[in-house]
């Protein structure tokens, strides 16, 4: 069984999300309604460059979709995973070849050979989180969702 909580590092989650400015989101869908798309869709609207990575679509997002890693044209910050964990080995291979900075597993993605490949490379691992939850958290914007901020006012900071 794998000690998720070393992928799951606070700080480095934080660390990731604020020096990353395009995300490629392998098994990214065009369907509104599945997750990845609601993603994707999210994390667009706030200000990243958003990579669909899908070999049965063409453009997903208004952004053109590429059938692979290897074949996307520009840099990539993070490869973010909406796929089955036995897919992630594969997936870390060529976050490597592309010289990606971060592998991130959405919720249920997780593969430990996976996460040592990227590791191995000097990849920064993230599993078992949604990227969109953890953005939200960290720029503050979860209570708009009915989640938990863990504070004890209802008062909203900076307005009392």
């Amino acid at each position: 069984m794998t000690d998720l909580t070393r992928y799951q590092d606070p700080l480095t989650i934080q660390r990731v999300l604020n020096t990353a400015r395009t995300i490629a989101i392998v098994g990214l869908s065009k369907n509104e309604l599945r997750p990845s798309y609601f993603v994707g869709y999210y994390l667009k609207r706030h200000g990243y460059q958003v990579i669909p990575v899908n070999p049965r679509e063409t453009e997903i997002l208004g952004e053109t979709c590429y059938p692979s890693l290897s074949d996307v044209p520009v840099h990539v910050d993070v490869v973010d995973v909406f796929r089955a964990p036995a897919a992630l080995p594969g997936i870390a291979r060529d976050a490597v070849a592309i010289g990606a900075g971060a592998l991130w597993g959405q919720f249920g993605v997780v593969n430990e050979e996976g996460a040592r490949i990227a590791e191995d490379a000097g990849l920064t691992v993230v599993m078992d989180r949604c990227m969109k939850i953890e953005h939200a958290r960290y720029v503050g914007r979860m209570h708009w969702l009915g989640f938990n901020t863990q504070r004890i006012t209802s008062v909203r900071a900076g307005l009392q």
